[in-house]
């Protein structure tokens, strides 16, 4: 399975928010098996949104787009996400319910628009706070508040699955220009994905689907490197 991410914001392309969300969808994917393809960030506009939601959205198995939920001025999301799919917006008596139930609020305490998302789709119930979110195809809209959206997609997770995966380091003592060659040679015996992080020390990351496989190549890297 492959995804691509969308986090929405003006606040991340300035610099002024830290886009943790997009690093912490990485992780729990990656634990999942799940290839994240792409990791984008797009301003508060809707025509930007549409454009790249509904590329990603052909191009990807799933869609996850981060922040922007919500009833403010600045909350332009589910606005770009329904032109994305060509739908309208609409308000969801399911959401409104379940806040109602579950939140205490009733709706005369609610922002006008707090409700709505595309035509349509599935709601997903904010249980960390009040806008929801939704399902809409294989689009998942999730808040940008992290402590919203990480609980939300717990709630959706089930939904991404893949191979399972086995990983392991191996921290090298050299250069790692002077590693290219034992790096190509260690991909053409291995069927393992390896990526190489610089420091203090070279971080190599091996990945694969086969434990064994994984292992073996770990040791022929160790064998053949000056490892920390």
């Amino acid at each position: 399975m492959n995804v691509a991410l969308v986090s929405v914001g003006d606040e991340l392309l300035c610099g002024d928010t830290v886009n943790t969300n997009a690093a912490w969808l990485g992780e729990r994917l990656d634990e999942r098996g799940v290839d994240v393809e792409r990791a984008t960030v797009v301003p508060d506009r809707v025509a930007d949104i549409a454009r790249v939601v509904n590329e990603y959205a052909a191009e990807y198995d799933s869609v996850i787009v981060t922040g922007g939920v919500g009833p403010t001025h600045d909350d332009v999301t589910m606005r770009g996400v329904a032109a994305a799919v060509g739908r309208s917006l609409e308000t969801s008596e399911a959401a409104l319910e379940w806040l109602a139930e579950h939140g205490g609020y009733a709706r005369s305490d609610l922002t006008e628009g707090t409700g709505d998302i595309p035509a349509g789709s599935q709601p997903v119930h904010n249980t960390a706070g009040v806008a929801p979110g939704c399902v809409v195809e294989n689009i998942y809209v999730l808040p940008g508040v992290p402590d919203e959206m990480k609980a939300m997609f717990e709630s959706v997770r089930s939904a991404f699955t893949g191979d399972a995966r086995h990983v392991e380091h191996v921290a090298v003592d050299e250069p790692e220009s002077a590693l290219l060659d034992r790096l190509a040679e260690l991909q053409e015996r291995f069927d393992v994905k390896v990526g190489s992080y610089p420091g203090e020390s070279v971080r190599i990351k091996i990945e694969g689907t086969d434990e064994e496989t994984v292992s073996a190549a770990i040791a022929w890297l160790e064998a053949n490197s000056e490892t920390v």
